[in-house]
Parts: C-alpha cells; sequence; structure tokens
C-alpha cells in the first residue's frame, strides 16, 4: 500500500515509462510495422528487436547529441537490415522510405505521450525533488531536451554512463543517493515490473507500477505498492489538479 504522506522524492524510469505510457517498446514499434505493412512474422520481429539492442549495446551507434527520432532511424535500420539479410523479409520492406516512415510514427507517438506526461511531470516537480534513472545509450540529455523535459529533473542516472543496468539495484541506490533520503520515503515509478519494481522493492522503495503489454506475459502474481493503467492516473494518486 503507498504511502503518500512518508514521499519526499521520486524516481521515474523514462523509456516505456514517459514516452510511451507503460507499452513495451517493442509493441509500439511493431505497431508502426503493422502500420506500414511491413509482411513480417512478429516472432521473426522480436528477434530483429533483440539483435538491435544488442548491436546497440556492444557498438556506440547512438551519439550524445542524438535525438529520440536519430535513435529511432538507427534501431529500424538495423532491424529491416537484419530481417532483410535473414531472408525475412522483401527489399522493399526494408526500403529508406519505409524506415523513415516507421521511425517518424514512432517519434509522433512517442511525442503524443508525452505531451500528456509533461504537465503531470512539471506538477509533481512543484513538490517533490525528481530524478531520472533510465536504461539508456548515453544521449538521454538530447533525448529529454528535445521533448521539453530536461528541467524537470534534478538528476539523471543513465545505464551507458554509470555503467550499470536495470534490473540491477545499483542503478536505483545511485537515484536514491542523489535524493538523499530514506528509500521508504521514495517511490518509483516504471512500467517494467521485473527491471524497475523488483529492484526498487529490493531497496525498500515505495512503487507505483505503470502496467501495460510488456515484453514477457505475466504470471499474475505481480505486485507493486500501486498499479496504475495510464500515467495521467498518477494525478490522482497525488491529487493533482
Amino acid at each position: 500500500m503507498l504511502t503518500i504522506d512518508k514521499i519526499k522524492g521520486i524516481i521515474f524510469d523514462y523509456g516505456g515509462t514517459i514516452d510511451s505510457n507503460g507499452l513495451h517498446w517493442a509493441e509500439v514499434i511493431w505497431k508502426a510495422y503493422e502500420t506500414y505493412q511491413v509482411s513480417v512474422a512478429k516472432a521473426d520481429f522480436r528477434n530483429a528487436f533483440v539483435y538491435g539492442e544488442r548491436t546497440l549495446g556492444k557498438n556506440p551507434l547512438v551519439k550524445p547529441e542524438h535525438t529520440f527520432l536519430d535513435m529511432l532511424r538507427i534501431k529500424i535500420d538495423l532491424q529491416l537490415e537484419w530481417l532483410k539479410d535473414e531472408g525475412l523479409i522483401t527489399p522493399a520492406d526494408a526500403s529508406s522510405q519505409k524506415k523513415e516512415d516507421i521511425a517518424q510514427w514512432s517519434y509522433a507517438n512517442a511525442r503524443k505521450h508525452i505531451d500528456i506526461a509533461r504537465p503531470i511531470l512539471e506538477q509533481l516537480a512543484q513538490r517533490y525533488p525528481l530524478v531520472l534513472v533510465s536504461n539508456f545509450y548515453g544521449n538521454i540529455a538530447s533525448v529529454l531536451k528535445d521533448f521539453q523535459l530536461d528541467h524537470l529533473f534534478q538528476t539523471i542516472v543513465e545505464s551507458a554512463v554509470v555503467g550499470i543496468r536495470k534490473p540491477d539495484p545499483a542503478i536505483f541506490q545511485l537515484g536514491i543517493d542523489a535524493l538523499h533520503f530514506a528509500p521508504n520515503e521514495i517511490v518509483v515509478v516504471g512500467d517494467s515490473f521485473d527491471k524497475d519494481i523488483v529492484p526498487a522493492t529490493t531497496l525498500g522503495c515505495q512503487t507505483i507500477w505503470l502496467k501495460s503489454i510488456g515484453w514477457n506475459p505475466y504470471k499474475g502474481t505481480e505486485t507493486a505498492d500501486a498499479i496504475i493503467t495510464d500515467f495521467p492516473q498518477i494525478k490522482e494518486i497525488f491529487s493533482l489538479r
């Protein structure tokens, strides 16, 4: 049970939480594939998504100055080229135009959700210090600036910078240390049960789980101090206007 009167600071996840209303980014990009009629099985797409993420994890293709659209273009290119090379899609489905259409659709989808989240975050930032803890590629500052979110977080803990990735609780400990509050005086808001809620709970933080479609099916035993299915429900939890 969430204890609102104890909360003195908030740690937010970024990707999947603020920019897609809880929907795993693989599901967002899959919707873009469907919109532009890429003829590929979803299981093959998921393999391409994993290939792209692993490639980005091993190679510094994303630069600090890259915006979210820049990053999406890199991701989509990696995915579609892999699918083409594996013979799983036609060259037409890996065309430059199709790559750009999918990247632009995904970017517009993120901007739509961020435009909803921003005023809520602004209200919260007037009451609490906010910290961002994210698995990201070294360009989160550029992404936040592009989406007019860069003024909201007093500290940013980014996996590519600190060398620790979720679900390692140590990355959340860095966020706790930045806030200088006891863990039970901090609430962690995230979309991933395994990568956000479990490690935050391990450290003694309170948790708000933004639950939507994740990478894997849920077991049905997952729990958090509060569970929401729509980012604006945070307004009700904190009695925002």
